[in-house]
């Protein structure tokens, strides 16, 4: 969130930063969720989004908004709006299965007025330096298109998350027997071929990230803008590597066996994170798979912030 203010309004980057370059901030970047409408020197907003991670820490929050002249019009824009903690309410939902230390609340509010430097034209870091904050940051972290490879923030969570039940599994592998027989789980080639899967699939999913990041990066050191079709690959294999990473998981939480059902074996909880970040609309391979898929025969992209 840090990163998307760098591409705001130097005022608000100065009104927020001039204050606590540490300041946390926490996002509702779910569009449909949020509705405004433009008035004189800014908008009006309203709308309950989910998931915003870390808000009982940040004493600012984002907000994403589709513009509409009136209610039952089309949008208009896409903006995604800076809001001090005072002028939304935050709900005690977070009772989740996993992630639970992220404390991704939900927020809401209504009728709230956001000044036209705090709102975030999206159509404007879709890669390349139009983007408001492009005289303070220039540099090409700041013209990677936003949208397209956003999702690759929380997939390292994923990743992560991933190598640390791998390492577990294995530790715990070497020095376990099996209840009845006593044979040391290890010797068992099925478990590890298994184990020898999980790890390839982990790899290769880390493969895939770097080589997109990196991608990405250096078209935004050579000032290119990637075509839709290459924006749509990056959502695509954010998605396929977090899917990846959750079989690979699945797999080593199996070889667990019944050990694998108490809260006191550290997999379990991995386990349940992993499942809880799976969950992320940016890893949902069927929306982005098919997104890419059809953008790849032909079809219309319709998205107007890649």
């Amino acid at each position: 969130h840090s990163w998307l203010l760098a591409m705001f309004d130097p005022r608000v980057q100065e009104e927020i930063w001039g204050v606590d370059p540490d300041t946390p901030i926490a996002a509702g970047i779910a569009f449909p969720q949020g509705s405004g409408r433009k008035v004189d020197g800014g908008f009006v907003i309203s709308g309950h989004w989910n998931f915003g991670s870390g808000v009982d820490l940040s004493p600012w929050s984002m907000f994403a908004a589709t513009i509409r002249d009136r209610a039952d019009g089309p949008p208009t824009g896409y903006r995604l709006c800076l809001v001090p903690r005072a002028e939304h309410e935050i709900i005690d939902d977070w009772q989740v299965m996993g992630m639970r230390g992220t404390g991704s609340k939900s927020m809401r509010m209504k009728d709230v007025f956001v000044p036209e430097y705090r709102a975030l034209d999206m159509t404007t870091v879709r890669g390349g330096p139009d983007f408001p904050g492009a005289r303070m940051n220039p540099g090409p972290l700041f013209r990677v298109p936003l949208v397209a490879i956003a999702g690759y923030f929380p997939a390292t969570s994923a990743l992560g998350n991933a190598k640390a039940v791998l390492e577990l599994t294995i530790e715990r592998l070497k020095s376990r027997q099996t209840s009845y027989s006593a044979v040391r789980m290890s010797d068992f080639q099925a478990i590890q071929i298994r184990v020898a899967m999980a790890a390839s699939k982990i790899d290769t999913a880390e493969s895939i990230m770097k080589r997109d990041c990196a991608t990405a990066w250096q078209d935004a050191c050579a000032e290119k803008i990637p075509d839709d079709l290459t924006k749509l690959a990056y959502k695509r294999n954010a998605a396929f590597g977090v899917q990846l990473c959750t079989e690979a998981v699945d797999s080593l939480h199996a070889l667990a066996g019944a050990n694998g059902i108490y809260e006191q074996y550290p997999i379990e909880r991995l386990f349940r994170d992993a499942h809880s970040a799976a969950g992320h609309f940016s890893f949902s391979f069927d929306a982005h798979g098919s997104a890419w898929g059809a953008a790849a025969l032909g079809g219309a992209v319709n998205n107007p912030m890649l």
